[in-house]
């Protein structure tokens, strides 16, 4: 559908990526084993997102702008400005995130990636980023295939130099399993994906946590991207005699899906339950988001204080309405926000700085990432383990009622999940 991808500016810089040789002692030790890059005097620090501008905008804009006031809040590094460049567009998908990825890794300037959106393009991306010797830290993946089981092991998708603030998506199953079983009352759920490594692994995990808590799953289907009828898979749970439906779908297939499982014969009454995929301005704003159950991050920030910008959520928020004309039409705003300064402040720690000109070794870079510890951010404390899951793994499920409001910060919370 898309063709191309977006094309950022690229400064003059004198920066160079260094592990080429040379014989000048003033550019002090050798670079660890993914090089390093001298920053000069007059030269800024190069970071890039690549994020879903054009296939989930709602999603892809909210956290553009996060980062945009992020890195001016969080200001220059030892005097050099920051340069975020312009935005990637990874599409949500893995052929974006690939080509994202490899025409930001071709810039040997660039220190670091805010990114991706979407996991699917992460499943791409991730790897391309890890052995040009870069960083990249998402907002909003949450497939726990990107990271690992949460019990010490990696999974198949996991590469060096991948890290996120958003949840594994192995926390928003238990939640959402627990709140349907021990909450709501289900005891037979359906559930649908899309068949990507998002939609996929977060149905599978939730089949699991709900089976394991006594539920049952009669049913559980894959629809392909950009379907819109669902008569099959309707006719398919219908017979199943579900309690509820767990469709955690983008909004292509999850805006059809709700309209029409609203009217299936058969389905009347069935509990519609989805993740943060729709947990947006748009999907909000249509009748048949009305009485839906959302699992998704926490809105309600209040004076969560950005350690590195000393900036509250509160005071963050007003700048984005400011800006931007509007809230965020995205709860992940927030986490773009935290992402972005984890990233600035790990490469301030790792540069070393002589005469005006800044030298960051990429390997330190990694050390300095994976060792956040006790970072306190707009969406709460962070921590990163030994497979970049730095987030809170805090959940909330969220009830609307009411189309009409389509601010993701003012719908009620019914249920809290904390690990």
């Amino acid at each position: 559908m898309f063709n191309t991808i977006g094309k950022y500016h690229l400064p003059a810089l004198a920066v160079l990526a260094m592990g080429c040789g040379g014989d000048d002692d003033s550019v002090g030790p050798e670079p660890g084993p993914l090089g390093a890059v001298e920053i000069g005097a007059d030269e800024a620090v190069q970071i890039r997102s690549l994020l879903s501008i054009t296939v989930v905008p709602s999603l892809g804009a909210a956290l553009r702008h996060g980062c945009e006031l992020a890195a001016a809040d969080f200001g220059s590094i030892h005097g050099h400005t920051v340069d975020l460049g312009e935005a990637m567009d990874a599409m949500c998908s893995p052929e974006g995130g690939r080509a994202g990825a490899e025409q930001i890794a071709a810039d040997p300037h660039v220190l670091g990636i805010i990114g991706t959106s979407c996991s699917a393009a992460a499943v791409a991306a991730s790897p391309v980023i890890s052995e040009a010797g870069l960083v990249m830290i998402s907002p909003s993946n949450t497939s726990p295939l990107l990271t690992s089981d949460l019990a010490g092991n990696a999974n198949p998708d996991y590469h060096s130099g991948y890290y996120r603030v958003s949840n594994n998506d192995l926390y928003q199953a238990r939640a959402v399993a627990d709140f349907a079983y021990n909450e709501l009352g289900l005891r037979r759920m359906a559930a649908v994906d899309d068949g990507d490594p998002y939609t996929s692994a977060l149905v599978s995990a939730f089949a699991s946590a709900f089976r394991a808590i006594g539920g049952e799953v009669p049913a559980a289907s894959t629809i392909d991207k950009g379907e819109t009828d669902m008569t099959s898979v309707l006719v398919e749970f219908a017979e199943a005699g579900p309690d509820g439906i767990f469709f955690p779908l983008f909004e292509g297939e999850g805006t059809p899906f709700a309209e029409q499982a609203r009217a299936f014969d058969g389905l009347e009454g069935v509990t519609l339950i989805t993740g943060a995929a729709l947990f947006v301005s748009e999907f909000l704003g249509t009748p048949q988001s009305e009485g839906m159950y959302f699992a998704g991050p926490e809105t309600d920030l209040g004076s969560n204080v950005n350690a590195s910008t000393g900036k509250s959520a509160d005071e963050v928020l007003a700048a984005f309405e400011s800006t931007y004309g509007g809230p965020p039409t995205s709860p992940y705003w927030a986490h773009a926000y935290d992402a972005t300064t984890v990233l600035l402040s790990a490469i301030e720690s790792a540069a070393e700085e002589e005469g005006g000109t800044l030298r960051v070794d990429r390997a330190a870079l990694r050390e300095e990432l994976g060792a956040t510890e006790g970072f306190m951010g707009l969406i709460g404390t962070l921590s990163c383990d030994d497979f970049g899951d730095c987030g809170t793994g805090r959940v909330n499920i969220y009830h609307h009622t009411d189309s009409g409001v389509t601010d993701t910060a003012g719908l009620p919370v019914v249920y809290h999940f904390k690990p």
